[in-house]
C-alpha cells in the first residue's frame, strides 16, 4: 500500500472518531426542544395599597374619556396653594407691622441682596428709587417707580422672600418689610403701620400707568401686511453729513481753533476786548479744584454712589442727586422728599458745612434718613467736597 493511501485512510478514521463523540456527547448533555413549549410564567403583580386603588378607582370614573390619571384635588390642599393676593385686597391675611420693624428684618433678612436702603447690591433688583425714570432710555423700575399695586410687593414678599427661605416669614414680619419699602421709597413716613384694614389706602405712583393691551386688535394687522421690497420710496439722498455737523475735531490743533472760534463769537456777543476775551480761554481759572484732588475724591464718593448720583442726567435716588450742592441751600433739590429734620434747617451748604455732615450725619442732623456713619479722614471729606464741587 503506498504511502498516500495510508495517509489519507488515517485521516478519515480520525474525522470519523470525533463525529462519533460528538453525537454522543450531544445526546447526553442537551436537552431536547419540546415541540409545543410552555408558555412564559407570569410576573408576580404588585402589592398595591387600598388607598391607591381607591384613587385609581375614582379617578377612572372622574376622568373617563381622558387618561384616567391622578384625582381632583381636595379642598384642603387647594386651600395649602391658594395664598396669592389681589389688588382688590382679596387673600389678604388680617396682621400688620411697622416702618420700624419692617427696618429691622429687612436688615437681617434682604440687605444682602437689596441693600440696606433697599437701593439694591450688584446685579440685585433695587427697591426703592427711580422716580421720574419711566421715559428714560434706561429706566429704573422699583416698586415706588414702576410698580401698580401694592398687593403685588406684599404677595411677593410672602410666597418668595427671603431668597432661598421662601415662606419662613410671619403674616405681621411681611406687613412690616412692605411697610419699610414704602417707606425706602418716601410713600409713608417713618411712624407708619401697616395692616389689613389700611392696605388699599395706600397709592402707588404708578397705579394709572398701565393701560389693556390691545395690540392683537390694533396693531397685529398693521405689522402682518406685505413688507415692501423694491421702489419704496421715490427717491434717497444724503441730507446730512457728520463733517458738517462737527462731531468730533480731528486732532488737538482742531479742538484749539474750536476754542478760537468760539472766543471770537463771544467777543461778538458781549462786545468786550478781544484780549480779555483770549486770555479767559487760554488761561485757566484760578480757583479750579486741585485735579488730584477730585481724582481722590471721585474714588472715595465710590461709597456714596448707591444712594447718590452726579454728573449728566444724574437724577434723585435713594438720595438727591448731588449736581450743585456746593453753595446750595440746605434741603433744596428739586423732586426730592427729605427727612423732617432738613425741613427744618435754613442755611448753605458750604464746604465746612459739607465737611461737618460727612464727618457726622447722624449727629449733624439728627432724625435723618441716611444711615452712612460718615467719613472718619479729613483728607477723604476733602476730596469728596472737591469732587461735588467740579459738578455745576
Amino acid at each position: 500500500m503506498s504511502k498516500s493511501l495510508k495517509l489519507f485512510g488515517g485521516t478519515a478514521l480520525g474525522t470519523l472518531a470525533v463525529l462519533t463523540m460528538s453525537v454522543n456527547f450531544a445526546d447526553r448533555n442537551i436537552a431536547s426542544f419540546p415541540d409545543n413549549p410552555a408558555v412564559m410564567t407570569a410576573i408576580a403583580a404588585p402589592v398595591v395599597s387600598s388607598g391607591l386603588i381607591s384613587a385609581a378607582n375614582a379617578s377612572t370614573s372622574a376622568g373617563e374619556g381622558k387618561l384616567g390619571l391622578g384625582r381632583a384635588a381636595l379642598p384642603e390642599e387647594i386651600a395649602a396653594w391658594d395664598v396669592d393676593v389681589s389688588p382688590d385686597g382679596t387673600g389678604l391675611p388680617v396682621g400688620s407691622g411697622s416702618v420700624e420693624d419692617g427696618e429691622m428684618l429687612f436688615s437681617e433678612n434682604c440687605a444682602v441682596c437689596h441693600g440696606e436702603f433697599a437701593e439694591g447690591v450688584g446685579n440685585w433688583p433695587e427697591l426703592a428709587g427711580g422716580e421720574g425714570t419711566l421715559a428714560n432710555e434706561d429706566p429704573v423700575k422699583t416698586v415706588g417707580s414702576y410698580w401698580p399695586y401694592l398687593s403685588t410687593a406684599w404677595d411677593y414678599v410672602h410666597r418668595s422672600m427671603p431668597y432661598g427661605q421662601a415662606q419662613t416669614l410671619s403674616t405681621d414680619e411681611v406687613y412690616a418689610i412692605v411697610a419699610y419699602i414704602l417707606y425706602s421709597n418716601f410713600l409713608v413716613e417713618d411712624d407708619f403701620v401697616l395692616s389689613n384694614e389700611n392696605f388699599l389706602e395706600v397709592e402707588m405712583p404708578n397705579a394709572d400707568g398701565f393701560i389693556v393691551d390691545d395690540r392683537a386688535e390694533t396693531e397685529y394687522p398693521i405689522w402682518r401686511t406685505e413688507p415692501c421690497m423694491e421702489n419704496c420710496k421715490d427717491n434717497v439722498e444724503i441730507t446730512m453729513r457728520a463733517s458738517v455737523l462737527n462731531v468730533t475735531p480731528e486732532d488737538e490743533a482742531a479742538a484749539e481753533a474750536e476754542k478760537v472760534i468760539e472766543a471770537a463769537n463771544a467777543v461778538t456777543e458781549t462786545e468786550a476786548p478781544v484780549e480779555e476775551v483770549v486770555a479767559a480761554v487760554e488761561e485757566p481759572a484760578t480757583d479750579a479744584p486741585d485735579p488730584e484732588l477730585v481724582a481722590a475724591g471721585e474714588k472715595v464718593f465710590g461709597k456714596c454712589k448707591a444712594c447718590h448720583q452726579v454728573g449728566e442726567d444724574a437724577s434723585n435716588r435713594v438720595g438727591p442727586a448731588l449736581n450743585g450742592i456746593v453753595g446750595a441751600e440746605i434741603g433744596a433739590v428739586e423732586g426730592f422728599k427729605y427727612s423732617r429734620v432738613f425741613d427744618e434747617m435754613d442755611g448753605t451748604w458750604t464746604e465746612e458745612e459739607l465737611a461737618a455732615f460727612l464727618a457726622d450725619p447722624r449727629g449733624y442732623a439728627r432724625g435723618t434718613k441716611m444711615s452712612f456713619a460718615g467719613l472718619k479722614s479729613e483728607e477723604d471729606i476733602a476730596a469728596v467736597t472737591a469732587y461735588l464741587a467740579s459738578f455745576d
